[in-house]
Parts: C-alpha cells; sequence; structure tokens
C-alpha cells in the first residue's frame, strides 16, 4: 500500500510539473484564441524596411508608429516622403516618363486585414499611394487605372500636377537621340519604393509606389501595383515586396512566393533568398536586368535579397535607422 501511494504521489508532482511548465510556456507566449495554439512572442517592434536608401522616408513611418498609428498610416506616410521628393526619378514627381514623355504611376497598399487597393497608370497626381489607400477604403474595388484613377483622385480631392520636372525633361530628350530601350539596373540606387511596417500592436502593412521603368511603352504595367507581385502582407505571417524588373517579379509572383514561404517556416531571408532562385532558374541570361526583395515576418524579424549587386536596404527598428548592402545572387569572379 505504502509503495502504491508513493506511485501515486510521484505521478501526481509530475503531472502538476508538467501543468506548470505549460503555465508557464502560456503565460510566456499566449494562445491564439482562434487555434488555441501558442503564440510566440514578437521582437523588436515596431519595425520599417524599405528598398533603397529612403532614410527620411522610414524616419517618417517611424514617427508616424511611435504616435501610436497604424502600420497603415505609417507606411503611407513614408512612401508620400519619396513620392514629393522631385531628385528621386523613379517615384512620385519627378519620375522619368515613358516613351512619349508621361509621367505615370502604379502603386498599391495593403493592410493587416487583407484588404488592397491599387491605381495603375496614373497621370498627374503626385501621391498614387494616397490614392491607392483611398480606391482600397472608400470603393468597392481594388484597381483603378488610368483616366479612371485620375478622375477619382480629382474627385477626392488631389491635385492635378505636371510631374515631369526640368531634369527629367532633359533626361528624356536626351533618351530620344537613340530611343534605345533596356532596363537601367539600380537606377541612381533608387528605384521603385517598397516599405513593410509592423505596429506596437504586431499587424503588418505594405506598400508600394514607382513611376515603372523609364521609357516604357506607354500603358506598360509593372509588377509594383499588382497583390502577390510586387507587394504582399499576411497578418498572420508576414510581408513581402519587390523592386527592379518587373516583368520577371510578375512571373514568379515574387512577394506572396515569400510569404507562402516563411508559414512553411523559412525565414525573412532564407524565402527572400529562395524566390530570387525561383527568378534564376526561369532565365538564361540573368546579367542585365535587377530584382531585389524585403521581407518581415510577424516576429519582426526582416531578411533581404537581390539578383545582381547594388540593391540596398533601410530598415528602422530598436530606435536605429540603417542603410545596409544586400547579399546577392549573380556575383561574377
Amino acid at each position: 500500500m505504502k509503495r502504491r501511494k508513493f506511485i501515486q504521489n510521484a505521478s501526481l508532482s509530475g503531472i502538476g510539473l508538467v501543468a506548470g511548465a505549460t503555465a508557464a510556456s502560456c503565460a510566456e507566449n499566449p494562445k491564439n484564441t482562434e487555434t488555441g495554439m501558442p503564440v510566440e512572442k514578437t521582437k523588436g517592434l515596431p519595425v520599417v524596411i524599405a528598398t533603397w536608401n529612403v532614410h527620411n522616408a522610414t524616419a517618417k513611418a517611424w514617427e508616424v508608429l511611435q504616435e501610436g498609428r497604424s502600420a497603415l498610416d505609417a507606411v503611407e506616410a513614408g512612401c508620400k516622403v519619396e513620392e514629393a521628393n522631385a531628385d528621386g526619378q523613379s517615384v512620385g514627381i519627378g519620375g522619368l516618363p515613358d516613351r512619349d514623355g508621361n509621367v505615370t504611376l502604379d502603386a498599391c497598399i495593403m493592410d493587416s486585414e487583407g484588404n488592397y487597393g491599387s491605381v495603375v497608370y496614373l497621370q498627374n497626381i503626385k501621391h498614387p499611394i494616397s490614392v491607392a489607400r483611398k480606391v482600397m477604403e472608400e470603393t468597392p474595388h481594388v484597381i483603378l487605372a488610368g483616366a479612371g484613377a485620375r478622375q477619382f483622385a480629382l474627385e477626392s480631392g488631389f491635385k492635378a500636377e505636371d510631374l515631369l520636372t526640368e531634369k527629367s525633361r532633359q533626361a528624356w530628350e536626351k533618351w530620344k537621340e537613340t530611343s534605345q530601350y533596356k532596363p537601367i539596373i539600380n537606377i541612381e540606387n533608387h528605384d521603385t519604393i517598397g516599405m513593410l511596417a509592423i505596429d506596437k500592436n504586431g499587424d503588418i502593412a505594405g506598400g508600394c509606389t514607382t513611376s515603372g521603368l523609364a521609357y516604357k511603352m506607354a500603358g506598360r504595367v509593372g509588377d509594383s501595383p499588382i497583390i502577390g507581385a510586387g507587394l504582399f502582407v499576411d497578418n498572420e505571417v508576414g510581408g513581402a515586396t519587390a523592386t527592379g524588373l518587373g516583368e520577371e517579379v510578375l512571373k514568379t509572383v515574387g512577394s506572396f512566393l515569400i510569404v507562402e514561404l516563411m508559414r512553411q517556416g523559412k525565414s525573412p531571408q532564407q524565402a527572400c533568398e529562395e524566390a530570387i532562385r525561383r527568378i534564376v532558374a526561369k532565365n538564361k541570361n540573368i546579367d542585365n536586368f535587377q530584382v531585389g526583395y524585403i521581407a518581415v515576418n510577424k516576429k519582426g524579424e526582416s531578411g533581404y535579397y537581390s539578383l545582381q549587386d547594388g540593391f540596398w536596404v533601410t530598415k528602422y527598428q530598436d530606435g536605429k535607422n540603417n542603410n545596409s548592402p544586400s547579399d546577392f545572387y549573380n556575383k561574377k569572379s
């Protein structure tokens, strides 16, 4: 009897230890109310990460987050900084035109609820990222294009203005001397601006804005405003965005791919590298174009990777606003 009682007590003690450990684990990692599974604590939040050297843009997004506002507000505010930067010739005002001399803009934005808004081939409106947000929040649609997008913007209170600066006009006039079209790798280290943010609540949002390829055919649309290609956010997993030659990003639905790879357990860095390898696998000649990806997961971990040398990333996290060169695939000897 004594032996049986000892075994029973030992078993109950073991159960108590396990229960205590489980309770401690749940206290450290709260459970998802829907699945009942422990949720890992987020680290290093809030965070903002963007393509290229855009200190001012990430600083503005960080400022918005410090005010306690949403990741969506931060992304819009950060992207608007670059759209208003006339010296940057790939986003917003001052963007290099198409071959007919028209500055045409694409942008999209996505919130933590999975909502998405986009404008394509928008003219005469400096802040396409804000128009995209209004498409998302105030219309039954997700994409507006061309004259329809412009009309919606004007009706929503946006001001029409000439976006072709003298600097970009002169560059276009110079290009017309040969009219030779080819993608420009790492154009002035300032291509499409993609931005991802996680706010203090752990909610993720993303935005992407561009004037597209310089001297493109009229009507050309790249990956930037297309959900799953230039940008994708899943608030349960993370987000990703792209820069570079949009045609190649579109072919592999790169941003969606990265988020799905993170869902399967890959880190943001591993997912970005795999997305670049998918592009390499489908191209015999990779020397003449660039693609770069950035990604962030729900825990605030980030990654970035590019096809060619020269891609840079700006990240604001833990109170530091830093530029970093990206590792890249095509390491020529």
